[in-house]
């Protein structure tokens, strides 16, 4: 057995993994490699692919998640809602989470009119955008070859196949990360500082996007930075240091602004209990995500009721306990796991391939970040207690991706060196294959054949692999096997999405694949999705007024959901496919959700701000999307944030800029304590003091005739 000491040969070329020791810039591969025909095939080619995946049948989802519909609506009619991120075109609540990425859906709207396409699309096209810089940076590191597999890997993984045909902040987020990665590459190459400015300026862009999240790449990021540039000790601190001031400074713009303008003058900060964005960046979205504090509150697509990570039962709300296989589990498995084997066997063996590189080693670099990257994000994950959703894990796929590709990469160029090299990637595709049959067997009406087919065209070529002499001579027989060998261990990921390509999804806590459940009125794939004791999903309707049991977001005989009197669903939920006729264009829209109340309320607005006020987002966005007059959500996301008193709302009404409310809904912010909790006193004045329009529905009041108004 040889001994491997100095950086394997390139697969593709000759070996360029040193990085230039001064300052001046120089390419990671020789101008050669870069002028080869078949890699800007391949480029485009990959490109291809992940537009197909995440264009095709978009519009399904209709406008998908209408929480961020509703406030892309709102950023598009009027630039105050645009820069806040309100929830209604009059910014009386934003939403939960900062406004960048509703600032890109609302310039869609802007531009291109209110349908899915102009909201969904952006997102496609942060997709593929996102496909194509891994596929650059892994080149730039590892090869062409390399490049392509990261490409595929990175397409076809199911939370990106989700969250890139969605409308969650998640798909920017990913976006704004590989771009971090690839000016971070560039800043450890060359050792210059303005490269290191812009990765903390993305990191800034990423955190005013999805808050504290963003900041799950910064080890990766400093760390690389700090042990491998080019550059003297002093300069790297130095270059650390000026990173430090740069990322406060983007990040912390729009928070500052925000606090420093008058409450008076700005929407109520949504998913707050104090009107304060620090308040909900160190709270909600912040510390109570990973340590599960402040039970109590619910606010954007988070679990209801108390205890710690939202639910009764604690343990990180949807996506099971807190635990070291957490990533494993029936929630989090098929949108991540598939090729974490492969993964972890393609970061070990390059950084051991490569341990005694020169300092300056840039495919080394390469795999520090990456390995970096997806191990902060696979310890947060599977340990934290708070508020975590599958699709987060899309935000470990570049990594994923390609630390898959540069494995592979580097054990097939070994393999005519050394035994070893074949025998680990061979186990490591078998170990693959092996999770994927294990995934896919959760849901066996699935594609049946997907898990033993991957699992025996593995195991066919590891034997060739751990026994060269049967591929001896036989160079495109072994690298037609290789090839198989990848294409078996995608068919499951590929199997997911195709599913997730043909199903429409909604609400709070999608998830890609079969069986892919999820969180409140319209949810999951296209309604309630299963029900303790049954299913409502495209099929039987709760009664008006009446209570559904606990569904897949909700804890095992949980409080469920109040339908208001007046407000019916229509077979695919708030999010899901509309009847032909119904209010709105398609699915996403308000459907037949109280199509006789919305008609009455457009008729007789007058000249008030808002049509109607309601409890929460939840109610708010399909009346929105549908008529495009601003509906006024009382209590934020899910009814529970303190954003109306009794003061407010008589001045709202007494000024005639609210005449109508609808008393009940899903949050409890006008109807007493209710699922999320709210303001008795708020329902008490409603009901004491105006008057129900009960030609229309019983939980409808007209406060134009209240004392006072």
């Amino acid at each position: 057995m040889t001994t491997i000491t100095d950086p394997a040969p390139r697969l593709d070329g000759p070996d360029a993994s040193v990085a230039p020791t001064g300052p001046a810039e120089a390419p990671a591969v020789p101008s050669q490699e870069r002028d080869v025909a078949w890699v800007r095939t391949a480029f485009i080619g990959v490109g291809l692919l992940a537009a197909i995946v995440y264009t095709w049948n978009l519009a399904v989802s209709g406008y998908a998640n209408t929480y961020y519909s509703a406030a892309a609506q709102a950023a598009a009619l009027d630039w105050k809602a645009w820069f806040f991120g309100s929830l209604d075109p009059a910014s009386f609540i934003t939403l939960d989470k900062p406004p960048l990425a509703t600032m890109v859906m609302g310039l869609s709207v802007r531009l291109f009119g209110l349908s899915s396409w102009s909201i969904l699309l952006p997102e496609a096209l942060m997709g593929v955008a996102t496909v194509l810089v891994t596929f650059h940076l892994v080149r730039r590191s590892f090869g062409p070859v390399a490049a392509v597999i990261a490409g595929v890997v990175m397409a076809l993984t199911p939370a990106a196949v989700l969250i890139f045909r969605y409308n969650n902040p998640d798909a920017l987020l990913t976006l704004l990360f590989v771009l971090a990665a690839w000016t971070a590459m560039r800043a450890i190459e060359s050792g210059r500082i303005r490269w290191v400015m812009a990765t903390a300026i993305l990191v800034g862009f990423a955190f005013n996007t999805k808050y504290l999240q963003a900041y799950l790449v910064v080890p990766a990021f400093a760390l690389t930075w700090l042990l491998f540039a080019a550059g003297s000790v002093r300069r790297r601190i130095g270059g650390l240091l000026v990173a430090g001031v740069a990322l406060v400074a983007a990040s912390g713009w729009w928070v500052a602004l925000v606090e420093l303008i008058p409450a008076a003058d700005r929407p109520y900060i949504g998913g707050s209990q104090a009107n304060s964005a620090l308040e909900l960046l160190l709270g909600y979205d912040g510390l109570q995500r990973v340590f599960g504090f402040f039970g109590g509150r619910s606010g954007g697509g988070g679990p209801p009721g108390g205890g710690p990570g939202g639910g009764p039962g604690g343990g990180g709300g949807f996506s099971g306990e807190p635990g070291l296989l957490r990533l494993f589990n029936d929630q989090l498995g098929g949108q991540i796991a598939w090729l974490l084997p492969l993964a972890v066997v393609g970061l070990v063996v390059g950084l051991w391939i490569r341990r005694r590189a020169a300092r300056t080693d840039g495919p080394r670099a390469a795999y520090v970040m990456w390995g970096l990257w997806l191990a902060t994000h696979a310890v947060v994950f599977s340990f934290m207690s708070g508020i975590i959703h599958s699709y987060y894990t899309v935000a470990m796929a570049p990594a994923v991706a390609a630390l898959v590709g540069a494995g592979v990469a580097d054990l097939w160029a070994l393999r005519s060196r050394t035994r070893w090299a074949g025998a680990v990637l061979g186990a490591a595709f078998v170990a693959t294959a092996v999770l994927g049959a294990v995934l896919l067997a959760r849901t066996p009406d699935f594609a049946p054949w997907v898990g033993p087919l991957a699992v025996l065209v593995t195991l066919a070529v590891a034997a060739g692999l751990v026994f060269p002499a049967v591929l001896r001579n036989k160079p495109r027989l072994a690298a037609v096997g290789v090839a198989g060998a990848i294409v078996a261990v995608l068919l499951g990921p590929a199997a997911y999405a195709v599913d997730t390509m043909g199903t429409a999804y909604g609400g709070g806590d999608p998830s890609a694949g079969p069986g892919g459940g999820g969180f409140g009125i319209g949810s999951g794939r296209g309604g309630f999705g299963p029900v303790n004791g049954g299913t409502v999903d495209g099929g039987a309707r709760p009664d008006p007024g009446g209570y559904i049991p606990g569904g897949d977001g909700f804890p095992a005989g949980g409080s469920g959901v109040q339908l208001p009197p007046g407000f019916e669903l229509p077979p695919g939920g708030f999010g899901g496919q509309a009847p032909p006729g119904a209010i709105g264009t398609g699915p996403g829209g308000a459907g037949n959700v109280g199509s006789a109340m919305i008609d009455y309320l457009a008729a007789n607005r007058g000249s008030a701000t808002w049509i109607v006020a309601v409890s929460s987002a939840n109610e708010a966005a399909p009346i929105q999307l549908a008529t495009g007059m601003p509906v006024l959500a009382m209590g934020g996301f899910s009814g529970s944030d303190p954003a109306m008193t009794v003061d407010r709302l008589q001045a709202l009404v007494a000024s005639g800029q609210l005449r109508f409310v609808v008393a009940g809904g899903f949050g409890g912010g006008v109807r007493g304590p209710g699922l999320f909790g709210g303001s008795n006193a708020v329902s008490e004045w409603v009901t004491t003091n105006c008057a129900p329009v009960t030609s229309v529905s019983t939980s409808l009041y007209d406060c134009s005739t209240a004392a006072g108004s």
